[in-house]
């Protein structure tokens, strides 16, 4: 399987996690910054929030990291979380924006 194969694997199991509060994934709200997939089935991803005191942070970083470990092809994921840039609707997918009516 290569890079970009579990890469399409982890986009599309990222889309199973919500943020409790909110009825869209957090791939399609924009909190994904960036996912790294090494030679060795590693991912690496960095996500925010939609608010830094969030208090379903701990449940869904978990969430992430059990769903995306549970992917053939993955050894280990990290889940980094980072607060730059700042989240803003703007970085929602189309879908997810018309979900909440922002469009």
């Amino acid at each position: 399987m290569t890079k970009y194969d579990i890469e399409e694997k982890v986009v599309a199991m990222l889309k199973t996690v919500y943020d409790p509060e909110i009825p869209v994934n957090v791939y399609d709200l924009g909190l994904i910054y960036k996912i790294d997939v090494s030679d060795g089935g590693e991912v690496a991803i960095d996500m925010t929030l939609t608010a830094p005191n969030c208090p379903a942070a701990e449940f869904i970083m978990e969430d992430v990291r059990q769903k995306v470990e549970s992917i053939e092809g993955v050894k280990s994921a990290v889940v980094n979380l980072v607060f730059e840039p700042e989240w803003d609707k703007d970085m929602m997918s189309e879908e997810a924006k018309l979900e909440l009516g922002f469009l």
